[in-house]
């Protein structure tokens, strides 16, 4: 394996705004600490995160890098100290917690998991932070079952089209709402049972009149706002209501006596700032339930457009435009 350099390109935020503040520059190569691996990238998801951070409304978690990028995928290319399961020259993804728009980008070994035959890098680098929420929050907190209904909001984000699969895989019955034909098109082709075109239709009563009045078992919800009282009456009795991001605002007039009617569960989580080992074991059970699935070719996930690293202002563009439907991806080396 060739020598590393000593400084590397990466993406800094030049100061909180908008894409533009995306400039490459050069960096001094990162150390792998303790525990953990030293990746050569090869490919970057973009996510709605990065966006919060580059405007600077998310800011990284204290001690980790300013570089944004939170899934990555590459060659292990150095060892900090203890590292047992990996090598170099191994192809990996892993969750990072930050540092994904770069050259090299070091990952805790934990986090990292392999990347199946006949996967793509640039696909790989899709799956972490993404199949990591979904899993989480869909099947871990909301505790979704073979046979239930999912709500997806946003179906036909990079959440959503995970969700949808993820969801299918596992038995259950999906709903999602997205705002054009075409993204309900693209849901529906991904196994969606009902699309719900928001901006033309209620959730609410199209959710009801899908399940004969019932209502969705479980919502995985990103708008937060006024969605939120929305919800409670689109869930079912013992409904679980699981929130991972607030796009409408954290902050909602609510009535609450629906969560006591229908004895609902409202919960959320974030995954940047969690602990090594709490995402490492969300990781351990991705690996064991959903890398199988991707594998056999059952799941996969969605790229909507790739991007140069140097173009990554044009990749927030696209994303902040929501135009995608599915992933995008900064391509940073070849394989």
């Amino acid at each position: 394996m060739p020598a590393l350099p000593a400084h590397m390109t990466a993406i800094a935020i030049r100061a909180p705004g908008g894409p533009d503040m995306l400039v490459p520059e050069q960096r001094p190569l990162p150390q792998p600490g303790d525990g953990e691996v030293l990746v050569r990238v090869v490919a970057a998801g973009v996510n709605r995160p990065d966006v919060m951070q580059r405007q600077g409304l998310y800011p990284p978690p204290a001690g980790a890098t300013d570089i944004p990028g939170l899934e990555i995928a590459g060659e292990v290319v150095a060892l900090g100290a203890g590292v047992k399961r990996w090598k170099r020259g191994d192809k990996v993804m892993a969750l990072v917690v930050g540092g994904g728009y770069a050259e090299y980008c070091p990952a805790h070994e934990s986090h990292a998991l392999p990347v199946p035959p006949g996967l793509t890098l640039v696909a790989a680098a899709a799956i972490p932070e993404t199949f990591f929420t979904v899993w989480h929050n869909t099947f871990e907190r909301g505790r979704l079952k073979a046979g239930e209904t999912l709500l997806v909001h946003g179906g036909s984000s990079g959440i959503g089209t995970t969700a949808i699969q993820l969801a299918k895989s596992f038995g259950a019955r999906v709903i999602i709402t997205a705002g054009s034909a075409q993204k309900c098109d693209a849901c529906r082709r991904l196994g969606a049972d009902v699309a719900i075109n928001y901006k033309s239709e209620d959730f609410v009563a199209a959710t009801k009149a899908a399940t004969e009045g019932k209502g969705a078992d479980v919502i995985l919800d990103m708008v937060g706002g006024d969605y939120i009282e929305r919800n409670y009456e689109a869930a079912a009795v013992e409904g679980r209501v699981v929130q991972i991001a607030l796009q409408a605002g954290p902050k909602a007039t609510v009535n609450f006596h629906r969560i006591m009617l229908k004895r609902l569960t409202h919960t959320g989580s974030t995954l940047r700032a969690r602990s090594i080992s709490d995402k490492g074991a969300i990781a351990r059970a991705v690996e064991e339930h959903v890398l199988p699935l991707i594998a056999a070719g059952r799941v996969k996930p969605v790229i909507d457009a790739t991007f140069p690293l140097a173009q990554a202002a044009a990749a927030h563009a696209r994303l902040e435009a929501s135009a995608h439907i599915g992933k995008i991806v900064l391509t940073i080396s070849t394989p």
